[in-house]
């Protein structure tokens, strides 16, 4: 069936920067799909995230990988045969979760089936699976070793495969004799065992040394990374106590500017009071102005009706003297006409007296 998907998910895929070993380098520009992918053939498992057409991520997974959270939507894994370190980071920590499990699950399976390869190893190299006819037997193929698709182990077998073949070469001239024939078969099939188990044992260690460099390598590089990792640490806690007083300082700030903010908004509401107060005084002065305008207006009515009365009294007042002066013509010439009378009176008294 060869090689299938069996869990899918979403991440920005980053790798760590091959010369400072420090920095993450994005290899995607936006969140790509990330799966496990099986190969029944080889009982393989890998992870593989394609960028278009471009293969980001190929990365085996092996029993002695190790996939580290670091932070709640952040992991990364070791791949020695890549040479790198992957990160992965996801929209939330449920998908983190999901895809470490995962993680899990394979490297367990991975160990599962490199422990069945090493146990029918054991069993192919046995004298008991040899053929009748004498024909050697392969204990091991490249893939049964790790379990997984290492084929640098090919050449080695190759070459371990080519003695096997003397003794057969070696035993053609013996063919006269049915006795020797059938010793020199027995010798052969002894050598032939011998000559596997040697074979299994020398592919087991050549495996085994090949394993054991690459966890070492995997341990030297996991070390490395925890040192780094230690190193990060103590930066970002000389950086989390300077956050810390700067988060303090902005705390202070903050408050101060809250309570600056909230005088100002009772500095508001006193000036909108105020200009509600404004509004009523204006249009109180409005009313006022108007009101003020029509009194101007009948003080002006007024002050024509008193400059009208003014200019009658004024001529009033001259036809009171003209009249006083004509009384007083009047009085002088009535008080000559009695005095006339007066003497008119005496004068007739005068002369009644002296008849």
């Amino acid at each position: 069936m060869g090689e299938q998907p069996i869990f899918s998910t979403r991440a920005h895929v980053f790798q760590i920067d091959p010369n400072t070993k420090k920095n993450w380098v994005p290899t995607s520009k936006h969140a790509v799909t990330v799966s496990y992918f099986y190969d029944s053939t080889r009982n393989v498992y890998r992870i593989i995230s394609l960028d278009g057409s471009k293969a980001i991520i190929n990365s085996t997974i092996t029993p002695n990988m190790t996939f580290t959270k670091t932070s709640q939507k952040f992991g990364q894994w070791a791949d020695s045969r890549a040479n790198t370190v992957y990160g992965l980071g996801f929209s939330s920590e449920h998908h983190l979760s999901k895809f470490a499990e995962k993680f899990q699950e394979f490297k367990e399976a991975a160990r599962i089936a490199k422990e069945k390869s090493h146990e029918k190893m054991e069993l192919t190299s046995t004298p008991s699976q040899e053929s009748a006819g004498g024909d050697i037997q392969s204990p091991l193929t490249p893939e049964s070793i790790n379990g997984t698709d290492d084929e640098r182990v090919m050449p080695e077998v190759t070459q371990n495969s080519e003695p096997r073949a003397e003794p057969t070469q070696n035993a053609l001239p013996f063919t006269h004799s049915s006795t020797i024939s059938k010793h020199w078969e027995a010798e052969l099939a002894t050598l032939k065992g011998n000559n596997a188990k040697l074979t299994a044992a020398l592919l087991e260690s050549t495996a085994n040394v090949k394993q054991w460099k690459q966890q070492l390598a995997a341990y030297q590089e996991e070390a490395e990374r925890l040192h780094k990792r230690v190193t990060e640490l103590e930066c970002v806690s000389s950086q989390a106590n300077a956050v810390h007083t700067h988060k303090t300082e902005l705390n202070q700030t903050i408050q101060e500017l809250e309570s600056t903010l909230k005088k100002k908004e009772e500095e508001i509401e006193g000036l909108k009071q105020e200009i509600e107060n404004a509004r009523e005084l204006q249009a109180q002065r409005d009313s006022l102005t108007q009101k003020l305008q029509e009194v101007e207006i009948r003080n002006k009515d007024l002050e024509g009706q008193l400059s009208d009365l003014e200019q009658r009294l004024e001529k009033s007042q001259n036809e009171q003297e003209a009249f006083r002066n004509n009384l007083k013509t009047l009085l002088e010439i009535l008080d000559g006409k009695i005095f006339e009378l007066t003497e008119l009176r005496d004068n007739l008294a005068k002369l009644i007296e002296c008849s």
